[in-house]
């Protein structure tokens, strides 16, 4: 089989990828810069020097591959536009690419769990968007989409700066700490995605994973497990609103001033106070017979 791979030097695109390649799939990959390419990707990897807005490159692409996994998207930006432009408009390429196709590909589509509620965010309106522009494509289409939680492991650069900080006994929440999220680790999201290339038809619909626990994690929690890691205290260290806020804030128009992408601003802490990502497994066990192999006590020792 052949798969195609865009956003293929991000971080979960990257472990993809290498998965891939040494399950036995032959693997091409768009990116924009080859010399990133060659120090993130396996030399087995054809790259594709492009991006999303190239028709050009997008139909290489596609040519004659079996499946595309659509792993491109932005985290970072300073207004709902920005987001669009990739999270939005990419998808809409790589789709219409796929249609152009005599024989078009499946796609597989890694969304978020942030786009279960499109009202909080920029990022969350742009991934719902995309995936009901993906479900509302030609019938004819074959796909499945992922929202997974936040995803941590090697090459993270999300969740590792809250990890390296509770190491060192401090654990920063911007919201409540009895606020609940679940975790996975990039490990168990590859495996979910080699287990769906390997089914002969896909439902058209997206599925949650998570580590396996089916609560989640609340800020106690995620410092009593940390806490065992480093063996040492691990201190909550709840971040005043106020200040959350003009920091936000304040992040935001410089970056409309200076022109470059934030992450954090008024829109993504409402996403961070929001008091409720849980998922379960459920539903992706029942079609995959699936289980998650990495909790995050094991997920939190590999990283160092």
């Amino acid at each position: 089989m052949i798969i195609a791979v865009t956003g293929a030097t991000g971080f979960i695109g990257a472990a993809i990828c290498a998965a891939l390649i040494e399950a036995g799939f032959d693997v091409r990959a768009l990116v924009r810069s080859p010399e990133r390419a060659e120090q993130l990707l396996p030399a087995a990897v054809n790259i594709i020097q492009g991006d999303l807005d190239s028709t050009a490159r997008l139909n290489e692409l596609v040519t004659d591959c079996d499946c595309v996994i659509h792993c491109a998207g932005s985290v970072r930006g300073a207004s709902q536009a920005a987001f669009d432009r990739t999270n939005v408009t990419g998808t809409q390429h790589v789709v219409e690419a796929i249609q152009r196709m005599a024989t078009p590909a499946r796609l597989l589509l890694l969304s978020s769990l942030a786009a279960r509620e499109p009202g909080l965010s920029w990022y969350a309106a742009s991934k719902h968007r995309g995936e009901m522009l993906v479900a509302n494509a030609d019938p004819a289409l074959q796909w499945v989409g992922l929202r997974p939680p936040p995803v941590y492991g090697p090459g993270d650069k999300e969740m590792l700066p809250i990890f390296k900080l509770m190491s060192r006994g401090l654990a920063p929440v911007p919201g409540n700490p009895g606020n609940r999220i679940s975790l996975v680790h990039v490990d168990d999201v590859v495996q979910v995605i080699v287990g769906l290339l390997e089914l002969a038809n896909w439902p058209g619909r997206s599925y949650t994973l998570c580590d396996g626990r089916e609560t989640g994690y609340d800020w106690d929690e995620l410092s009593t497990i940390a806490a065992k890691v480093w063996q040492r205290k691990v201190r909550i260290w709840r971040i005043p609103t106020w200040a959350a806020d003009r920091v936000a804030g304040f992040n935001l128009y410089l970056a409309r001033r200076f022109g470059y992408a934030p992450m954090l601003t008024p829109a993504k802490l409402r996403e961070l106070r929001h008091p409720d990502w849980v998922v379960d497994n459920k539903e992706l066990t029942a079609l995959l017979g699936w289980q998650p192999r990495v909790d995050l006590e094991q997920g939190i020792t590999r990283l160092w």
